[in-house]
């Protein structure tokens, strides 16, 4: 959970520097970026790779639609809100197969 959230500040940090330009967003980047890879190797000594990385992953993309939603006025379609609850049913069944096999 750590990683997923430095991941999604950092790239809603990527998004407030304006394609890198102001310095306090961009600098913001590398840190929860560097932080979030940090996460996600020591979960990586608990979690096979390929379910950490689609949970780190699709969490992460999920969290981002729905922050471009609600901060950044980013369209949100009846087919983003389908795609988005596919991508959390398959971090759910995931961890779930994880947890039993």
């Amino acid at each position: 959970l750590t990683a997923i959230s430095l991941e999604v500040c950092g790239t809603t940090c990527l998004k407030l520097s304006q394609g890198m330009t102001r310095l306090v967003p961009t600098v913001l980047v590398f840190v929860f970026y560097a932080g979030s890879f940090w996460s996600l190797a020591m979960a990586l000594k608990r979690i096979d790779i390929g379910v950490a990385y689609a949970i780190w992953a699709g969490l992460g993309t999920a969290a981002i639609a729905v922050i471009g939603w609600a901060f950044f006025q980013e369209t949100f379609t009846v087919l983003k809100v389908l795609c988005i609850g596919l991508i959390i049913a398959s971090v759910v069944g995931l961890r779930l197969q994880t947890k039993t096999g």
